[in-house]
């Protein structure tokens, strides 16, 4: 069977003018035409251009997917291993992304009851609720944020001082570590990540040791959480990042 330019933008979803754009540059040129001079596509042009979207979809530039896709040595099977492998890293970036609750998952509903008079006696000059549109944008739906909503929204002021206070003292006590020449994997370290992932757990909600294992990994891509740590002292980030894996490790093996 083939099928018109018009078919084929409705089964995959595009536009007609990107069907006439991949004829134009030659990545999709139909396999027939009509009597008319209308495009017509066969069954095999439209696998060629359901790999196109998959590769589109991932980002791929269009002339990537053309090499890609016109590359004499592979096969659809070759095709196949390809994207379950790009697949497989997206999923894992996605799972990295949606561990970052932990601490933008606080901003949410972080002191809305309590007066900006209190909110600054608690914050200072930070915003607790600076990213809370982008918080509930990529996270609303996930049980840890609903947990947290539901936790912070009955904090009061003493409530959110216990909290800062809490986590100020584990932060001067991981610097003193680090000032000591502790090794990351060793137990001293191992023992502070064990404070960090409990107090998660206890204020905010419950913080398994993948789930921080990822807060670990997102504390030194994310340019915020780095600057956040590195402030505390210089190369915090990537030490705790990597006591973090080593307490997840002793505990999941």
């Amino acid at each position: 069977m083939d099928y018109s330019v018009g078919q084929v933008a409705g089964f995959a979803g595009v536009t007609v003018r990107t069907l006439h754009h991949y004829d134009d540059i030659g990545l999709l040129v139909p396999s027939e035409r009509s009597h008319a001079g209308h495009r017509r596509y066969s069954d095999a042009d439209l696998d060629r251009l359901q790999q196109i979207l998959f590769y589109r979809q991932l980002g791929f530039p269009l002339d990537e997917v053309a090499a890609l896709l016109d590359d004499p040595d592979a096969d659809p099977r070759a095709h196949l291993r390809r994207q379950h492998e790009l697949l497989t890293a997206r999923i894992e970036k996605l799972r990295k992304m949606a561990a970052a609750v932990e601490h933008a998952m606080e901003a949410r509903k972080m002191g809305l009851n309590l007066t900006p008079e209190e909110k600054f006696e608690v914050f200072g000059d930070q915003d607790p609720e600076q990213y809370a549109e982008e918080v509930e944008a990529r996270w609303g739906e996930t049980d840890e944020y609903a947990e947290s909503q539901r936790r912070t929204a009955s904090y009061t002021k003493e409530d959110w001082q216990r909290i800062q206070a809490e986590a100020a003292e584990w932060g001067e006590r991981y610097v003193a570590l680090m000032s000591a020449g502790e090794d990351p994997t060793g137990e001293a370290a191992m023992a502070l990540a064990e404070e960090h992932r409990q107090h998660i757990c206890r204020s905010f909600y419950e913080c398994s040791y993948e789930l921080h294992r990822c807060l670990g990994e997102m504390y030194v891509s994310d340019e915020r959480f780095k600057a956040f740590y590195d402030a505390m002292r210089p190369g915090l980030a990537e030490h705790l990042r990597d006591a973090i894996t080593a307490n997840a490790s002793r505990h999941t093996s």
